[in-house]
């Protein structure tokens, strides 16, 4: 139960840091970078702890990578699939 939280808390990070990038798709996501990049950040410590304490730290470790890059690796996908219509503009707006 304590790694299927962990994991859980790892999305949420990912969201998090994707929300904070200048290339997210979510057009309701945007907006606050800064505190993003620092609930990612947090979210992604207790993501490890969750992981450490039901694994150990080695195995604590990676799966709180492997989580987390699944997560980030995931997240451009659903907003392409989901996300506003005009996407593709929002990381040209940007620059």
């Amino acid at each position: 139960m304590i790694s299927l939280f962990g994991f859980v808390l790892a999305a949420c990070a990912a969201l998090a840091w994707y929300a904070a990038s200048p290339h997210c798709m979510w057009s309701t996501l945007r907006g606050h970078p800064r505190a993003a990049r620092v609930a990612g950040s947090v979210l992604m410590l207790l993501s490890l702890a969750c992981w450490i304490g039901a694994a150990g730290i080695a195995v604590g470790l990676c799966a709180t990578l492997a989580s987390g890059m699944l997560g980030l690796m995931v997240q451009p996908w659903l907003a392409m699939r989901f996300g506003t219509p005009a996407a593709d503009a929002t990381a040209l707006e940007k620059e």
